[in-house]
């Protein structure tokens, strides 16, 4: 039952990013689409590896990886932006 709902919810996440990615205009609202798409990835891997059976640790290593991969880009495209546009962060 909770595979299920799972499976359905990352299915929803996974279309919903893709609809904003090619949809939005503004970067800063492409950049959260990608982000939930790779939110849903990671619920999908983290599932497959749940309903394997055994104790796989491949998929939360990739998982862990991803998350550290997402957070540095997130952060390099966040830097340019504001490079681009000229606005100081705020601190």
């Amino acid at each position: 039952m909770t595979d299920t709902l799972f499976t359905l919810l990352a299915s929803l996440l996974v279309a919903m990013a893709l609809v904003s990615i090619f949809t939005a205009r503004h970067l800063i609202r492409r950049l959260l689409a990608l982000n939930i798409l790779a939110s849903a990835v990671f619920l999908l891997l983290v599932l497959t590896a749940r309903s394997a059976g055994g104790i796989d640790p491949v998929p939360h290593a990739l998982v862990l990886t991803g998350i550290v991969v997402a957070v540095s880009t997130t952060a390099v495209v966040l830097a340019l932006y504001l490079r681009r546009y000229g606005r100081e962060p705020p601190c």
